[in-house]
């Protein structure tokens, strides 16, 4: 099934276009890799984000600047019009190239196509420019301390004075808030409102007076994830996507552009940690164990459905804001994640419970193992993405509130 260059995609069913495309983006790749760039090559990905961010920031805006990011957005918004065959062929590209993971994943995979499909052309003037061009950088504000998985349950407000939407509230599991310029942040903004209704979407600056960030030390010692603390922080009244009160809607729609777009990229990633994981096991012998040479095999397989169904969501996205079937690729990666991460220190063996140094050096395998535990939780727990499996795309009877 794979062809030579490891992308498993067979060559001669490309289009003549979608070849001179991939020769386009591989040579592109090879040929601005080098410098500092090169340095960057294999860094960053998840539990991973504080490798080498300068210099990936500085990649993000030399690919910018080439007209490598944004690439399925529509042209007239920044884009590049790329079809869904082409935004396949550069992230395969992308990771045979062992480009470093993207900082800018979240303003362009998450809130770009939600400007794109439900802002208003001021908004689009406004932020699409800066998103294509790696000059601001988002993270996302959903989950709280008494709302993570139950998203519904927010109660960060926000109140209309005097021109200016003023948010308070607590948000927690906040990737890259540290670096983030702008937070989309899903709250309250009508006053004694319960679960879905009276929730809006808005568009907040984080660098100002009113937002207060404080990082999340995790099992790896890293902090990817962050506390946001808002006190009173404001944007102007016209950043906010959608209808007053329709913020339930435009949310869901983010995240179905998260697991399907975004899931390619992640997966820029996860190939190259696979690929590791098979190098380790060659080097310690562990691939002759015929029950972790099927784990591999098995491993290597569950990429390619992810692929697969990554361009699948792609393709519904393509036709319109995606539907409830996105939840499919969330449940898939994180399951497929966590495994790889169990699977790696399976191959290390005892040796994974050791440390590299004092006080606490992890090497890469021991961070995957650790980091992964938290796939099947955060944007959505396991859990949750089952039951709108079965709720909304199989039309199975809704679980019994209160129900364990």
């Amino acid at each position: 099934m794979s062809t030579r260059d490891g992308t498993g995609r067979a060559p001669g069913r490309e289009s003549a276009a979608d070849r001179a495309f991939r020769a386009e983006v591989r040579d592109w790749l090879q040929t601005n890799l080098t410098g500092e760039f090169a340095a960057a090559r294999g860094q960053g990905g998840p539990g991973r984000e504080h490798e080498a961010f300068p210099v990936r920031l500085a990649w993000e805006r030399h690919m910018a600047a080439a007209g490598w990011t944004c690439l399925g957005w529509p042209v007239e918004y920044g884009g590049r019009g790329a079809t869904v065959a082409q935004q396949v062929i550069f992230h395969e590209e992308y990771a045979l190239a062992g480009a470093p993971a993207r900082v800018g994943h979240i303003g362009e995979n998450l809130l770009g196509p939600t400007i794109i499909a439900f802002g208003t052309d001021a908004q689009r003037a406004r932020f699409l420019p800066p998103i294509a061009a790696a000059r601001e950088l988002w993270c996302q504000g959903y989950s709280e301390p008494d709302a993570g998985s139950d998203l519904a349950g927010v109660q960060t407000r926000a109140e209309l004075v005097a021109g200016e939407w003023r948010v308070t509230g607590q948000k927690v599991w906040t990737s890259l808030a540290k670096e983030a310029d702008w937070c989309f942040v899903l709250c309250r903004t009508e006053p004694g409102s319960a679960r879905h209704a009276g929730l809006s979407y808005l568009l907040v600056p984080m660098r100002q007076d009113g937002v207060e960030v404080r990082p999340i030390v995790q099992l790896t010692g890293t902090s990817e994830f962050n506390e946001v603390f808002f006190d009173g922080a404001r944007t102007d009244a016209a950043n906010i996507v959608g209808a007053p009160g329709d913020g339930w809607r435009i949310a869901m729609a983010t995240l179905g552009f998260e697991r399907g777009v975004a899931t390619l990229g992640q997966q820029v990633g996860f190939r190259r940690e696979l690929q590791g994981v098979i190098e380790l096991a060659r080097r310690t012998g562990a691939v002759d164990d015929p029950l972790l040479r099927d784990r591999l095999t098995r491993a290597w397989m569950g990429l390619e459905i992810m692929r697969l169904n990554a361009v699948r969501t792609m393709a519904g996205v393509a036709a319109g804001a995606p539907g409830p079937e996105s939840s499919i690729s969330k449940l898939v990666w994180a399951t497929w994640h966590r495994e790889l991460g169990e699977l790696a220190m399976d191959v290390l063996g005892a040796a994974g419970l050791v440390a590299d140094g004092a006080p606490y050096n992890l090497n890469d395998w021991q961070r995957l193992f650790l980091f992964s535990r938290a796939d099947t939780i955060y944007a959505g727990s396991n859990e949750i993405q089952r039951n709108i499996i079965a709720e909304r795309v199989l039309g199975l009877p809704r679980e019994p509130k209160g129900a364990a």
